[in-house]
């Protein structure tokens, strides 16, 4: 089958849609990290003041405590999730705004409480856009929305990231730097107002005990329910074992700081990007099963060219671009797979609610092993370390294989659908 018929999923209303709400999705994320802490910084902030302010972030991980009213309560326009993107958006295009025109040092608790809001309306602008994505997107189009989302999330990251800070270092002031990002964030209001409508979803639920329980419900008397948690959770946990201190491995190796920002940030990405467009192109041809298998392999595989890193003992600049973008194209594939993993298992009444809380599993291991790391590299060293994130990866793949024929019975035919 020629390439041309795999790469045509990627040109239809829903792909774009995809893409642009990826966008929108990752540009609020570091006007509450990096680059607010670069604000306060400049304000003249002490950095006891700068570090609480690490602690705004908290709706993203408690997100799915109110996803429930997502789902049971659309909004009377934009059917049932567009009316909710559209408010978010605007909701986080008005609180950046009011940021921008507040001074840190001056009025530093009212600008706390915006920052924690921009938070706030941004994690649930995340649970809209998900169970939007997951109701559009048809079955073989997955992996490409997937992969789409992922690109577009990164380029708002280095908006809202890399350019903000360029724009403030003496371009804007950091007033005017917020206020374009909150155009740019109202912007994304068009995005939700052209995006084509899902069809075809059955009933939502008609009380807020059912959009509590029933998701909790229908997904555990599914068969295999638990194993397919644990899957969520271990499919991606080697990779968070060698990402988790990855800086400060390289550092101890001896490469300096501009050279691991240069790998990481600029190469490490790009590798990511074309990783998620590959795995999705490979997922029409494969399906879902047989994805997430082959990735989740070679994510393990290649978290070993850190520990090559380790035994060669002193920096090699090949080295470190081969292990850096081999870990990156293989982590891209696996994210694709997975991401489509989460959302094959959302029944469509409860979308927001079980994509919250699968996604807060899959997170799980990207949070929470940075302190064992820590220990463990002083137990095994950094050599045998990445050896130990290779192993932690394979029984996410026995899962994988022992659920193979719950995995393909999410499938369906990898033919492309037409377009609307």
């Amino acid at each position: 089958m020629q390439l041309s018929h795999y790469l045509a999923v990627f040109t239809n209303r829903r792909i774009a849609a995809a893409m642009f709400l990826g966008f929108a999705s990752g540009l609020p994320l570091a006007l509450t990290g990096s680059t607010l802490q670069a604000w306060l910084s400049d304000a003249g902030l002490d950095l006891k003041t700068i570090g609480w302010f690490t602690l705004v972030g908290q709706p993203y991980t408690w997100k799915f405590l109110w996803a429930p009213l997502i789902d049971r309560f659309p909004l009377p326009l934009l059917g049932r999730r567009r009316g909710w993107m559209l408010l978010t958006q605007l909701a986080l295009a008005g609180a950046i705004a009011t940021m921008g025109g507040l001074d840190p040092q001056t009025h530093l608790a009212t600008f706390a409480v915006l920052a924690v809001l921009v938070a706030f309306f941004s994690a649930t602008q995340d649970v809209v856009i998900d169970a939007y994505r997951t109701e559009t997107l048809q079955q073989t189009e997955r992996g490409a929305g997937a992969a789409v989302g992922v690109f577009g999330y990164r380029m708002a990251m280095l908006t809202s990231g890399a350019l903000a800070l360029i724009l403030a270092d003496g371009i804007l002031s950091w007033q005017h730097t917020y206020w374009a990002m909150a155009a740019m964030m109202a912007g994304m209001a068009l995005v939700t107002l052209l995006a084509p409508e899902p069809t075809g979803l059955p009933r939502p639920p008609q009380s807020l005990r059912e959009a509590v329980l029933e998701p909790l419900h229908e997904f555990f008397t599914r068969r295999g329910a638990l194993w397919l948690l644990l899957l969520v959770v271990g499919y991606k946990l080697g990779d968070a074992f060698a990402g988790s201190l990855s800086t400060k491995f390289l550092l101890d190796m001896g490469y300096v700081k501009s050279q691991i920002g240069s790998a990481n940030k600029v190469f490490g990405m790009i590798a990511t990007i074309v990783g998620g467009f590959a795995g999705a192109v490979l997922m029409l041809r494969w399906g879902l099963y047989r994805a997430l298998l082959v990735f989740g392999v070679l994510q393990a595989l290649t978290n070993l060219g850190y520990w090559i890193i380790a035994l060669h003992g002193a920096p090699d600049l090949l080295l470190l671009y081969a292990a850096i973008g081999g870990e990156n194209l293989a982590g891209g594939m696996g994210t694709t797979a997975a991401v489509a993993l989460l959302m094959s298992l959302c029944n469509p009444r409860f979308t927001a609610t079980q994509f919250a809380l699968l996604s807060a599993l899959a997170a799980f291991g990207r949070v929470y092993v940075g302190p064992a790391s820590g220990y463990l590299v002083l137990a095994l060293g950094w050599a045998h370390f990445f050896v130990f994130s290779a192993l932690v990866a394979i029984p996410g793949l026995l899962l994988v294989v022992y659920l193979r024929q719950t995995i393909r019975a999410l499938e369906t035919p990898t033919d492309l659908p037409a377009d609307d």
